[in-house]
This record gives C-alpha cells, sequence and structure tokens, in this order.
C-alpha cells in the first residue's frame, strides 16, 4: 500500500513537467511526509484543459453518507478497481497522477518495522482517481458545494522491492500519462487493460530514519538514509 509520501516539487515545476495549463486550488507546502486526509496537488485532463489541483487524499465516493470514509480509502487495489462500487464510476471517467519525490514502507524485520524511502530519479506519477462529493450541508450555488477527493492506485510489488511489502503504488510512465489521463477513455476493459499495460517501475529502496512514523516531523532529514 501507500500510506505515507514526500512532495516537494513547485507548481512550476510540476506545471513544466506536466504541460499544466490550469492551476486551481492553493498549493498545499511542500512535504516529506503526506499523510491520508491531508491536501495534496493532483494532475487531470478536464474541461479541454492539463489542470494542476489541490484536492484531499482519501476518495469519498459521490454516494458517501459523509467524509469519514476517506481515511479508509486512500489506496485501491488496481486488480479490482475497475470492478468495486467506490472506485468503478471514477476508474471509468475520473483518472488522474499524483505526483511525488517518493513514497515510505515498512520492512516487518524480527518484530519492528522498518521504514524505507522508494523513490526514482525524477518525480513520480502514481497513478490515481478523483472523485467529487456534494456537500449537502451546502447550498447548491455555493463554490465548495462539490468537495474534491483522490486515492492511489497500488499493484503487486516487483520482486526487487517485494521484500519491503507485497503492494506498491502503480507508477505510470512518461509515455502512458495521456493516455491514463484521457477523458475519452470510459470502458472498463479498456482501462484494465491499459493498467496491465503499465510496465513494473524501477524503484530504488533506502532505509530512512522511524521520525517518519510520526506525521509531526516533517524535514528533508526524513529521506536521509539511515
Amino acid at each position: 500500500m501507500c500510506g505515507r509520501y514526500a512532495s516537494t516539487r513547485s507548481d512550476d515545476d510540476l506545471s513544466s513537467l506536466f504541460d499544466a495549463v490550469v492551476r486551481l486550488g492553493d498549493p498545499p507546502e511542500p512535504s516529506y511526509n503526506v499523510a491520508p486526509t491531508d491536501p495534496v496537488r493532483i494532475v487531470l485532463d478536464r474541461d479541454d484543459d492539463r489542470q494542476l489541483r489541490t484536492v484531499q487524499w482519501g476518495l469519498v465516493p459521490s454516494w458517501a453518507k459523509d467524509k469519514k470514509i476517506a481515511s479508509r480509502l486512500i489506496n485501491a487495489r488496481s486488480e479490482t478497481v475497475t470492478e468495486k462500487p467506490a472506485f468503478r464510476k471514477a476508474a471509468a471517467k475520473r483518472r488522474c497522477l499524483i505526483p511525488a519525490d517518493g513514497y515510505y514502507e515498512w520492512e516487518k524485520r524480527e518484530g519492528a518495522k522498518v521504514p524505507h524511502f522508494l523513490h526514482t530519479d525524477g518525480v513520480m506519477a502514481m497513478a490515481g482517481l478523483y472523485e467529487l462529493w456534494p456537500d449537502p450541508a451546502r447550498d447548491d450555488d455555493d463554490p465548495d458545494k462539490w468537495f474534491w477527493s483522490t486515492t492511489v492506485l497500488t499493484t503487486t510489488a516487483t520482486d526487487t522491492l517485494g521484500h519491503i511489502h507485497d503492494r506498491s503504488p502503480v507508477v505510470v510512465p512518461d509515455d502512458l500519462w495521456s493516455a491514463w489521463l484521457d477523458p475519452g477513455l470510459t470502458d472498463l476493459a479498456g482501462v484494465s487493460d491499459l493498467l496491465e499495460s503499465i510496465p513494473e517501475p524501477h524503484l530504488t529502496p533506502r532505509e530512512v530514519s522511524t521520525a517518519v512514523n510520526s506525521v509531526r516531523n516533517n524535514g528533508p532529514e526524513l529521506v536521509a538514509p539511515v
């Protein structure tokens, strides 16, 4: 799974990298310890534009009674994302990329959980879904009527990473970004085929300090090797 990650790139960097022409919402502060329910930047194609938008990490399906469900839907299994009611509609119509410097995973080792930071040479584009939830406490003409949220897709970890954890984020290579974001792709079978075509990422793991265990800690020292 993916329960913490780092995201420190500026909006200018992300807009240039992903060719985003529209920026929506206040950009979150750079973070070395992004946690569930935090505001995060996502990349999506909507209204004929490539957008950089701030949403909450933790999906709130449109049919949810309240936002409490978000903490349970920070990840979605790519193998079943086109089948599960919580994700099926978003998989067909609301796919996104979630930029990250890398993510953290904890290896079970002799009764302890040892944190690792897994990263690539550049920005990691994690496959995600986003949703819009109508807040019943707000009027229909309220600009904040629709609450935006996202989830990270996960897959079986590769052999080289499986010893750390059996799941890892789906990392979309840059030559498949446009295909993943394409709003014209609404056929769920096609979405499944696209997911299966995404190659295994080449990630570099390094053991880091247990300081990352606390969401109160946030700084570049969290990604430094121990």
